[in-house]
């Protein structure tokens, strides 16, 4: 009996298998690439062309070390106005390990950084580099003016984006070149930065002069608050401020290391020239010294002789003295 139920179950199997159905199959279909990169379709070419398109992602990092000046604070304060796209770090410790600027500015999602560094209390030197092959460049800077202390006319937008205006001096010599992309990269603003206002209403020049560099800001003023093609032909600048004049020692290859591009000969440093004032100083003393001595020992040499009229004035004083008494 079980062997008669198998049998006859296999057979009505068999029957609903060969019954042709109804429902037809599904056609393959081709394998299409949705890849936006591979340009499928007119959507996916405009899609390629906008994610080809550079996007400036630049940030600099602002720092300063431990002992900055209130002056030199100020002129870090004006620096953060001027660059929206930056961000700011505490005062660094060490004066040694820079490389820890580097892990800092990574760690903030930094493309750049600019460093100042104060020594004695005096001596401002301002570190520009590229995170996190570099090149670096280290500035003495000098002449310094803030804002708060030039009480200018100028006064332009807040977060508007600034011409950067170079001599053309920086297209002539290699270490000049790598000096403009430089600060070309870090002053130049984003123009889809959070922070940034879509307009230019400011110029900051770089000039050079007596091998430095005058950092200059300048506003846009249209007559009559008008625009247009005559506007801008009729424009004129006012300086805004800051101030300061960037002396570059040396220029390495690396961020905040590596091996030196470019190293100033005509750059003296600040203590020598305080030694040397000092030393002047001292000189002037010991040339007085010399001179009184000298004036003393020639006076011995050439004493005068005694006069025929020097007794003619003696007891004068004792006979005027005698008469007031009486």
């Amino acid at each position: 009996m079980g062997a008669s139920k198998r049998k006859k179950s296999q057979a009505a199997v068999k029957e609903v298998e060969e019954q042709p159905t109804d429902t037809p199959k599904p056609k393959k279909t081709k394998n299409v690439s949705r890849d936006v990169g591979a340009g499928a379709g007119p959507s996916g070419r405009d899609q390629s062309s906008e994610e080809k398109k550079f996007v400036n992602k630049e940030k600099v990092l602002i720092l300063a070390s431990r002992g900055i000046t209130h002056r030199y604070r100020h002129l870090m304060t004006d620096m953060m106005t001027l660059l929206p796209h930056n961000k700011k770090e505490p005062k660094l410790d060490t004066k040694d390990d820079r490389q820890l600027i580097n892990e800092v500015a990574e760690l903030k999602g930094c493309t750049s950084a600019m460093f100042f560094e104060v020594r004695k209390h005096k001596d401002l030197y301002l570190w520009m580099s590229k995170i996190p092959s570099g090149p670096s460049v280290k500035f003495h800077v000098v002449n310094v003016h803030t804002m708060d202390e030039l009480k200018l006319t100028g006064n332009h937008l807040l977060g508007s984006r600034p011409v950067l205006s170079f001599d053309k001096q920086f297209d002539e010599l290699p270490h000049l070149q790598v000096l403009k992309e430089l600060l070309s990269q870090i002053f130049g603003v984003p123009k889809n930065h959070r922070k940034v206002k879509p307009f230019f209403d400011h110029v900051i020049t770089f000039s050079l002069a007596d091998n430095r560099i005058w950092f200059r800001n300048y506003q846009c003023v249209y007559p009559d608050g008008r625009q247009g093609k005559q506007a801008v032909e009729n424009m004129t600048l006012a300086e805004v401020g800051p101030r300061m004049c960037l002396n570059p020692i040396r220029i390495f290859a690396g961020s905040f290391r590596g091996v030196t591009l470019y190293d100033n000969p005509a750059y003296v440093s600040p203590n020598y020239l305080r030694a040397q004032a000092k030393r002047e100083a001292s000189s002037k003393y010991d040339v007085k010294v010399k001179k009184k001595s000298k004036r003393d020992a020639w006076a011995k040499e050439h004493k005068l002789e005694p006069g025929e009229l020097d007794d003619v004035f003696e007891g004068v004083d004792e006979e005027f003295s005698d008469s007031d008494s009486d």
